[in-house]
């Protein structure tokens, strides 16, 4: 087997990589974002490598990552499985596997209080790969932050040149709760549908107009930018309607500082029942996690809408208007209702498994539907 250093050039998805006395983390804000983050729930979704991937191409029979995961256990709730590693080959979803044990993340939802257990590292073996030329990627498990040790083959390796770029920003959906893979998330799903190279800025509970977010979307080489707004401002109640319309205006104003022309498309909210009429803030159904099963549910009150307290249905309206009165400026800017990707009749036939996630089939629905409605990038 070939030691494989893990340069810049193999690694795909993350803005920054941090050298550790060890490896490399992938981050996907770079470290003056997270010098100005203070959310410690943000902190671990960005190193949370949700879109990394190593690619490459090899003649390689047999693939070898070492890794140090850190899993989360959330008290109260049940353990989550082991993060997994999707193998593609010449973009076909070819092998998974998952490194048990590594360092433990206890995390008091209660609280927000967290303690670490370190552990040791794992090897991820994919092996009766062939002899032939062939494009491989390795996507790193999006829901677990993942440390690079070491790649070996039983071949070289070389660098596959870079294609158009998608830069997507999202919640926890486009972070890819519920989903059954990386590779299987609804933006990895329409990303490979496309042939495009996804770079993920979905952050789970964090897609809340955060202007260091917006600069590095700024500051982030793209073909294409999709922002997905609304859910996490709703479900946090961190705004009311006074306060969101700017905001979402000094967001697209300083992704165009570094984009003028770049297509830029806002993505408003899928469905979510809970959330549709219903203001935030959203918390843990309690009942449900006493019986061993996570759901959420909208705890404000309706009636509060008229004093600017938002819901999916006015922030639907509020983006759809926000957009058509900066295109009048912004030929390039377009506007996506995410009932287009998913729908009331979508939930009726896939509905929501925790009431607030798509499912793994609602996942590929959203992918398919995005790629075909968006990531066209003829003329662009």
């Amino acid at each position: 087997m070939i030691d494989i250093p893990l340069t810049a050039d193999l690694v795909r998805g993350a803005l920054e990589l941090e050298r550790t006395g060890r490896g490399l983390v992938p981050h996907r804000l770079p470290a003056r974002a997270r010098a100005q983050n203070s959310d410690p729930r943000l902190a671990m979704a960005e190193a949370q490598p949700a879109g990394v991937r190593l690619r490459f191409r090899t003649r390689a029979d047999v693939v070898e990552l070492e890794t140090l995961p850190t899993k989360q256990v959330y008290a109260g709730t049940p353990p989550r499985p082991d993060g997994v590693y999707d193998l593609l080959v010449d973009g076909e979803l070819t092998a998974q596997a998952s490194v048990a044990g590594g360092s433990t993340l206890n995390v008091d939802m209660a609280t927000g209080a967290s303690s670490l257990t370190t552990g040791s590292p794992g090897v991820v073996r994919f092996a009766g790969l062939g002899g032939q030329p062939k494009d491989v990627e390795l996507w790193l498990p999006h829901n677990e932050l993942t440390e690079l040790i070491a790649l070996r083959t039983d071949a070289p390796v070389e660098p596959v040149p870079a294609g158009r770029v998608w830069l997507h920003h999202g919640s926890s959906i486009s972070h890819g709760s519920n989903a059954a893979s990386p590779a299987t998330t609804w933006p990895a799903l329409a990303a490979t549908a496309a042939g495009v190279e996804l770079v993920n800025l979905g952050f789970s509970g964090n897609a809340l107009l955060d202007p260091f977010t917006a600069r590095a979307l700024r500051d982030t080489p793209a073909d294409l930018i999709s922002v997905k707004l609304g859910i996490n401002v709703v479900n946090a109640d961190l705004m009311r309607l006074r306060a969101f319309g700017p905001a979402v205006h000094g967001f697209l104003d300083t992704i165009r500082d570094g984009h003028p022309d770049t297509p830029l498309v806002v993505v408003s909210p899928l469905y979510c029942p809970i959330h549709e009429r219903t203001p935030g803030p959203g918390d843990f159904d309690h009942a449900a996690l006493a019986a061993g099963e996570v759901r959420f549910r909208a705890t404000g009150d309706p009636a509060e809408r008229a004093a600017g307290k938002l819901t999916l249905e006015v922030i639907r309206a509020e983006l759809a208007r926000i957009v058509a009165q900066r295109q009048i400026e912004d030929p390039h800017l377009s506007y996506l209702d995410g009932l287009s990707l998913y729908g009331p009749e979508d939930f009726a036939e896939l509905p929501l498994p925790d009431d607030l996630h798509p499912s793994p089939a609602a996942h590929r629905r959203i992918g398919a539907r995005f790629a075909s409605l968006v990531l066209d990038f003829k003329g662009a």
